[in-house]
């Protein structure tokens, strides 16, 4: 039997981590910090040896975990494999579900823990419509991070905690300030962790000469110019296409056998609907289908209304009007009442075409 008074909480070293640590442990919590090592950076390890510094500050244990092999398999390689695919990936979702939270529940179990907890601002909530806990949109709407998280299990969010799901960033700082944590003024981490300099640079490193120049066509096959290596572009993308041209385009398709890109007129990015691939949810699918629901198709959407349908074995999002922001590779996250009922990966076959 798993010791209720005993949670395991991630710790990245930076202000969010810290601060949730302190909280847990002053709601009479064992709490046990985990630092991840991904990779052989130098500012990891800056990272990591500060972890350690704010834990033995707190008063906590500390452990570090290696997870170097993992991270390279399941999200470094997948990044990579999505680019050269024509797609758009999403490191952080994958990370999360493979990779992070599933280390931290793993460790849990090894120290008898029946908790885990992050510095995601996010919020656990049980809903009698639905028998079950769900992930709930953290009361910083701005911070929300409930959209990396949609792929955990119904038993795993039933053992999540999320100490900052009512407090602004502000007010986290403030705790930090007050308790005298060197972290309270760290800046908040930016972009792709593992892509330092941008993920271009990490991709022409890392696919070197398989990227290759090749052409940019219009909807009718007429050559528009040339691009640097379609792995350098995400459909929907505008801006650095270094072409004059009379109007706007933006890229339509991408065809990575043929090493070409299609532009097009942003409407051509609407759809109606999209297909939903490796589809989670920790309720059953049938509770889920035909409800008026809110479809977030990438981390940035506010999500548009419409409603998941099924139609031959197949999962689909419907939206009530065209959206524009389904980029393959990207997740769909589904949100009923400010809940997280699950979601999928898009594959919009008509972009691919």
């Amino acid at each position: 039997m798993r010791d209720k008074k005993k949670i395991v909480i991630g710790m990245s070293g930076g202000v969010d981590s810290s601060v949730a640590a302190y909280l847990l442990k002053k709601e009479g919590y064992e709490v046990i910090g985990v630092t991840l090592d991904h990779n052989e950076d130098k500012t990891l390890k800056l990272e990591i040896d500060g972890a350690k510094e704010i834990c033995s500050f707190l008063g906590i244990k500390h452990i570090v975990v290696d997870i170097q092999e993992i991270f390279k398999k399941e999200v470094i390689e997948n990044f990579l494999d999505g680019y050269s695919n024509g797609i758009t990936p999403s490191p952080c979702v994958v990370c999360d579900e493979r990779v992070k939270l599933k280390t931290l529940f793993q460790i849990a179990d090894e120290k008898n823990a029946e908790y885990v907890a992050t510095g995601h601002y996010c919020s656990v909530e049980y809903l009698d419509e639905f028998e079950s806990y769900l992930l709930k949109i953290s009361i910083n709407k701005r911070k929300d991070q409930s959209y990396m998280l949609y792929r955990l299990e119904r038993d795993k969010i039933e053992r999540l905690k999320f100490p900052l799901y009512n407090y602004e960033k502000v007010e986290i700082r403030e705790i930090a300030k007050n308790i005298g944590l060197k972290v309270h003024d760290k800046g908040d981490s930016q972009g792709i962790c593992f892509a330092k300099n941008g993920y271009i640079d990490f991709l022409r490193m890392n696919l070197g000469d398989k990227i290759k120049k090749g052409r940019f066509l219009d909807e009718n096959g007429k050559v528009l110019g040339e691009h640097e290596g379609y792995q350098l572009y995400t459909i929907g993308q505008r801006r650095g296409l270094n072409l004059k041209l009379p109007r706007a385009y933006f890229i339509t398709a991408i065809n990575p056998e043929k090493n070409e890109i299609t532009l097009g007129e942003y409407k051509e990015l609407a759809r109606k609907r999209v297909e939903l691939v490796d589809f989670k949810s920790p309720i059953e699918l049938e509770k889920i289908i035909e409800k008026k629901v809110i479809g977030r198709p990438r981390f940035s959407s506010f999500g548009a209304e419409g409603k998941v349908i099924v139609e031959n074995e197949k999962i689909y999002f419907e939206y009530f009007e065209e959206n524009v922001q389904n980029a393959p590779g990207q997740h769909l996250v589904i949100y009923y009442k400010d809940f997280v009922l699950g979601g999928g990966m898009i594959v919009d076959k008509k972009i691919f075409s």
